[in-house]
This record gives structure tokens, C-alpha cells and sequence, in this order.
């Protein structure tokens, strides 16, 4: 029924998406290694592309592969790396009993408030615009440009100095004074 109304490539290509999405934030939150939780990231990241190529925003789905798979998951694994989180870690101590449970019961019931919300909204639906028409018979892309290069040209350069002073700081964090030992003294 839902392959013939909306036919069958796209009902493949939404379970695809749904299927990376879903398997990639699996990962995440199930890993014991932070790296690897980090590329399961990259996953579902990928997943959301994907759903986002079906819906005709393709540049959506292009910020979402440079900027955020390309960009923010690399900044993570970067942090990751230089904290050393990824060694010595002892995932299966609690350091609050409970916690899990109680956090898992918070997941389900957030993640059903959501979905009753949006089976019962109205505005969820998907509309064609939400702003009106284009002025000035420009494409999107040139508009979405124009504003991203004037407007809000001080906001982007202040979010890029301010991660780049974030990876400093976890650097210089996570900088320690190593021992020296006999061998190095003697080489």
C-alpha cells in the first residue's frame, strides 16, 4: 500500500536512511570505545543525508556531510585523541546506581511524548513554505549565500574562532608532563 502510493524507490530509499540512522545511533550509545562511537556517528549523520537527498534539499544534505561528518565529528575524534579518553576507561562502573534505568525510561517516554506530538500536530505535515516567495526571482542557494556572507558573516567567524579556541583549550588540557626515563636521558 505505501510502496504503491509513494512507489518503490522512495519507500527503499527512506527504509535505507531509517536503517543507517537508526543502526549508527545504535553504535553510538552502545560502543565501549569512544572512536568507534564517534564513527558510528558518522553513520547516522550519513543516514540523515540520505533522508534529506529523498526530501529534494540536497544542500541540506551536503552541510550535513561537510559540516557536521566532515567537521564536528573530526573536532570530536580530534578532543578524543588528544584527552586519551579512549584508554584506561571502565565503561561498566556506575558511577550513580541507577542511572541507566532511569535514563533509559527518560529516552522512552521523551522520544513518545515527540511522536504523540507530532501524530496529533497538524503542522508537522510537512508544508511547501514556511516564508513566502523568493524576493526578487533569485534561486535559494544565491539568497541563502548573499545572507550567510553579509548578515551573518560576524556570527560564522565567531563560532569558528570560538571552536578553534575550544581545541586549544582541550589541548593544553589535556597536555601533561611526561616522566622521563633512563633511555630517553641516554639517547
Amino acid at each position: 500500500m505505501i510502496a504503491a502510493t509513494y512507489g518503490f524507490a522512495s519507500v527503499l530509499v527512506f527504509v535505507t536512511s531509517a536503517l543507517l540512522i537508526l543502526v549508527g545511533a545504535f553504535g553510538v550509545i552502545s560502543m565501549k570505545n569512544p572512536v568507534h562511537a564517534a564513527l558510528s556517528l558518522i553513520m547516522t549523520l550519513f543516514g540523515v543525508a540520505v533522508a534529506f537527498v529523498a526530501q529534494s534539499a540536497d544542500f541540506l544534505a551536503a552541510v550535513q556531510i561537510i559540516v557536521y561528518a566532515g567537521a564536528i565529528v573530526v573536532l570530536f575524534l580530534f578532543v578524543i585523541m588528544f584527552l586519551g579518553v579512549d584508554r584506561n576507561m571502565n565503561v561498566s562502573a556506575e558511577p550513580l546506581m541507577g542511572q541507566r534505568g532511569f535514563a533509559a525510561v527518560g529516552v522512552t517516554i521523551t522520544i513518545g511524548g515527540i511522536i504523540v506530538l507530532m501524530a496529533s500536530s497538524h503542522w508537522v505535515s510537512g508544508a511547501t513554505s514556511v516564508t513566502g516567495k523568493l524576493k526578487g526571482g533569485q534561486a535559494n542557494v544565491k539568497q541563502l549565500g548573499t545572507a550567510v556572507f553579509t548578515t551573518y558573516l560576524f556570527a560564522f567567524e565567531a563560532t569558528a574562532a570560538l571552536l578553534i579556541i575550544a581545541v586549544v583549550g582541550a589541548v593544553l588540557l589535556a597536555r601533561r608532563e611526561r616522566a622521563t626515563t633512563k633511555e630517553e636521558v641516554t639517547t
